[in-house]
Order: C-alpha cells, then sequence, then structure tokens
C-alpha cells in the first residue's frame, strides 16, 4: 500500500455516486439511508476484527427476492456484500 494512498481523497463524483447508490438502495427496501449506513459501518467494524479489509470499495446492498417458499409468494430482503479483503489477519 502506498503512503500516498492514505491522504488521498474520494473525488465529489465518487461522493455523489455513492450517496445515489445509498438512495437508491435504501428506496427499494424501506430504509433510510442512515440506517444503511449504520448496517455497513457495523459489518466493516466486525469483519475488520478478523481481516484487513477495503472499506473505499466495500459495497452493501438490500434487495428484495422473489418468491421465497413456504411464504405465499412474499418477498423477502436479502443482503448482498462485496467486501474485498486485503489479507487475513493472524
Amino acid at each position: 500500500m502506498s503512503l500516498f494512498r492514505i491522504f488521498k481523497r474520494k473525488t465529489s463524483r465518487q461522493i455523489a455516486k455513492d450517496r445515489l447508490k445509498i438512495l437508491l438502495i435504501s428506496d427499494r427496501v424501506n430504509c433510510s439511508p442512515e440506517m444503511m449506513e449504520l448496517i455497513k459501518n457495523d459489518i466493516a467494524n466486525v469483519i475488520s476484527k478478523y481481516m484487513k479489509i477495503d472499506t473505499r470499495n466495500m459495497d452493501i446492498q438490500i434487495s428484495k427476492t422473489a418468491n421465497v417458499n413456504g411464504r405465499n409468494g412474499m418477498k423477502m430482503p436479502v443482503l448482498y456484500a462485496n467486501i474485498p479483503i486485503i489479507d487475513l489477519r493472524n
């Protein structure tokens, strides 16, 4: 990891893109953007205990599934997480 990468700031384009993603996701499942950010932070904190992860490129999404067995056609929320692992902790 480069020392300069630590001080690199996100561009306004990247920040706007991240905010739009959070809004779209929260709208799909009636979850506020604040709640999505809390979920994302909690997941990152727990996983960080066991491995080094890239939180900048971490992607958490909540969507609704199609028909779930035994639920009479109800759509259920599903959590998808794409978390880049940099290194495992010993």
